[in-house]
C-alpha cells in the first residue's frame, strides 16, 4: 500500500513537470506535421517511458528498505538516520 500511495502521489509532480516541457513542443510538432496521431503516439510513448522508469526507481527504493515497511517505520528509519548523521558530524 505505501508503495501504491508513493508510486500515484509522488508521480503527480513528475507527470506535471513533464507536460509543461512535452505539451509545448508536441503542439509545434503538430503543426509542422499536420498528423495528430502520430503527435498523440509520440505524447502517450514518452509518458508511458517515463511512467515505466518512475515505478522502476520506486520499486528499487521499496526494495532496498524493505518490501514491508510501512511509511511509520520508514519515517522512523529516515529520522534515525538522519539523527545519527548529524549527531555524528557534530562530533
Amino acid at each position: 500500500m505505501s508503495e501504491a500511495f508513493v508510486n500515484s502521489f509522488g508521480s503527480y509532480p513528475i507527470g506535471y513537470g513533464l507536460g509543461i516541457m512535452i505539451l509545448p513542443l508536441s503542439v509545434g510538432w503538430l503543426d509542422s506535421r499536420g498528423n495528430p496521431f502520430t503527435t498523440n503516439i509520440a505524447i502517450t510513448a514518452v509518458y508511458a517511458t517515463v511512467s515505466f522508469g518512475k515505478s522502476y526507481f520506486y520499486r528499487r527504493i521499496f526494495e532496498k528498505f524493505g518490501i514491508d515497511d510501512n511509511f511509520i517505520r520508514l519515517g522512523i528509519k529516515g529520522l534515525l538516520k538522519s539523527k545519527f548523521v548529524l549527531w555524528r558530524n557534530q562530533n
